[in-house]
């Protein structure tokens, strides 16, 4: 029985993917791609700047103002059509590539991204990997199919002494399902 790895979602079988590899023989990390051409928009935008002036010059911000700037002050997610099975003790960190911040802007807003092993073939999206993305460039980024996002690095985890599994819940969806 294999131990860990990657496949394309199942909707994706046909779209030319390519599977997370490895650059070097000493790398950590697989290389993850988009899966399709993906525009990732500025922070830097029209509502940001006007919230950042409202609170610059002390004047007091509505709901509305805050409704506003959410709507481009949050991060995005990439596609990348890829799913990963591993052993129920191992995650798949994601991290960034270490030339995205500084050559274009990109940055992981939590710094790692966490997939568990129950993520894989879950019922709301079959385990689709996305790279959670915020873009400070002040032009909007183009990232095209194909392209390397950032990479994914599988290892062991422990657990706590004396864990009470009966207090432990299921996966029952993708992507933040496990909380807000």
């Amino acid at each position: 029985m294999p131990k860990r790895g990657f496949e394309i979602v199942s909707k994706y079988a046909d779209a030319g993917l390519s599977l997370p590899v490895r650059s070097t023989k000493n790398a950590a990390g697989y290389d993850f791609f988009a899966r399709e051409d993906f525009v990732l928009k500025s922070i830097w935008r029209y509502d940001f700047i006007r919230l950042f002036r409202l609170i610059k010059n002390e004047h007091p911000l509505t709901g509305e103002d805050f409704t506003r700037a959410n709507k481009v002050l949050k991060p995005m997610l990439v596609p990348t059509g890829i799913k990963a099975y591993m052993q129920p003790d191992e995650v798949l960190m994601l991290a960034n590539r270490s030339s995205n911040p500084l050559k274009r802007g990109l940055i992981l807003p939590n710094g790692v991204g966490v997939i568990d092993a129950d993520y894989y073939n879950n019922a709301s999206n079959e385990g689709e990997i996305f790279f959670q993305l915020v873009n400070l460039n002040p032009r909007d980024v183009v990232i095209k199919k194909g392209e390397r996002l950032g990479q994914g690095i599988f290892m062991p985890f422990l657990t706590a002494d004396g864990e009470d599994a009966s207090q432990i819940g299921e996966r029952k969806g993708g992507f933040g399902s496990t909380g807000f």
